[in-house]
């Protein structure tokens, strides 16, 4: 098999695709911009195309028309079903395209099973990326994962071997550092994580920044994940999240630019190879796309700080701080994302999914059972009232 890795390759088939379907949706085609993706040298669009969300394929579809190139799905998204959409959507176009998929497999027998069925879902013979997906501690990523990876590239199913990871980024971007066998990253990284209220926040941010220069500087692909904070482009567009006053969220997290600016926050770090955004209409497509365009403005800066303020206490920045600060072990950081899902990204099915992977004796913990709280969130955020906002919605 042959696999398009050069930039001319992937504009040379955009150029090939009918007129028509590019002026579909805009009278004008979008800017692109193209970085490499650490040194496998892949050329991907700053914005890629996250497909957790999306249900409808001509989105994606339309998509890869204008040009987008790297599309991210996973073996756990919508209980399996989006690999299929997504393979179905890229079919004709599979050459042009980039595709990465994730496991959550603990072992061996269970990734190599995921991987085949990716595969065979996706209706395709080799994936460009497969990440071991959350992957928060050093310990998560065993060696016998690592030579399933080793293996599947040997084979030829997979081109290059990531690891995903929602919290504790920076320490974990120095251990895939360490090892060596990792080729890309997909990490946690968002304007959220920028607080000038917090000096231990804003210590955070500088030594996840410092971690990801580091690890592209290594040869290392960097992959941004999170970019809206949790769902900040659907209370934008009026989803009731995060508070019993949806009306004033809205007036802040609605405000014209938003997701636009999100997107160019993390875009301004040249040390991110390319930011994958959900997006689930033509509409969100056509806005987002402008990231690639636009240079970050003092007018988006003002606009993240509103965002910044309005979030604060409800949306959990993934820090890891709060893993093992249970007194009765539950999985904060786990839980915040969970709830996350749910109601930011409207993945009700994902976040109980998640939620019934764990064990019996956590999922039974109540939080009003406590009479104090031993977490004590670094970044203001109302752990207690969160945690049992997602046990009344998920358990």
């Amino acid at each position: 098999m042959t696999y398009p890795t050069s930039r001319r390759g992937f504009l040379a088939a955009a150029a090939a695709l009918p007129a028509a379907s590019l002026s579909a949706h805009s009278a004008q085609t979008p800017k692109l911009e193209y970085r490499t993706l650490g040194k496998t040298g892949l050329k991907v669009t700053t914005l890629s195309f996250g497909c957790m969300t999306t249900s409808d394929p001509s989105v994606i579809e339309r998509a890869a028309d204008i040009g987008i190139v790297h599309f991210d799905t996973a073996r756990s998204y919508q209980n399996g079903n989006n690999e299929r959409m997504v393979g179905a959507a890229l079919k004709s176009r599979r050459k042009q395209v980039i595709i990465s998929s994730k496991s959550l497999a603990k072992t061996r027998q269970e990734a190599e099973q995921h991987l085949e069925t990716s595969l065979r879902e996706l209706g395709t013979d080799y994936l460009d990326i497969w990440y071991l997906h959350n992957r928060n501690t050093p310990a998560e990523v065993t060696d016998e994962l690592l030579e399933v990876q080793r293996a599947a590239k040997q084979a030829g199913k997979i081109r290059f071997a990531g690891v995903s990871t929602h919290f504790n980024m920076d320490r974990m971007l120095e251990h895939l550092i360490e090892r060596g066998q990792t080729d890309v990253v997909l990490t946690t990284y968002n304007f959220a994580m920028q607080n000038i209220a917090s000096d231990s926040q804003q210590t955070r941010l500088t030594s996840l920044t410092s971690a990801i220069e580091k690890a592209r500087r290594a040869g290392i692909g960097i992959v941004a994940m999170k970019t809206m904070a949790g769902g900040v482009e659907r209370v934008g567009r009026g989803d009731r999240l995060y508070g019993a006053d949806p009306a004033a969220l809205k007036r802040v997290l609605g405000m014209k630019g938003a997701p636009v600016a999100a997107i160019k926050w993390v875009l301004r770090n040249r040390s991110v190879d390319t930011a994958i955004v959900c997006m689930t209409d033509h509409d969100q497509l056509e806005e987002n796309l402008r990231a690639m365009a636009e240079p970050y403005t003092a007018q988006d800066e003002q606009i993240l700080e509103s965002l910044r303020a309005a979030i604060s206490p409800v949306y959990c920045r993934m820090c890891g701080a709060c893993g093992g600060a249970c007194e009765r072990g539950l999985p904060v950081p786990d839980l915040l994302r969970f709830a996350t899902y749910a109601e930011g990204y409207g993945q009700f099915a994902l976040a109980r999914e998640r939620f019934l992977e764990l064990p019996g004796e956590i999922r039974q913990i109540r939080c009003e059972d406590c009479s104090a709280c031993s977490v004590a969130c670094p970044n203001g955020v109302r752990v207690r009232d969160r945690i049992m906002h997602a046990q009344h919605l998920l358990a």
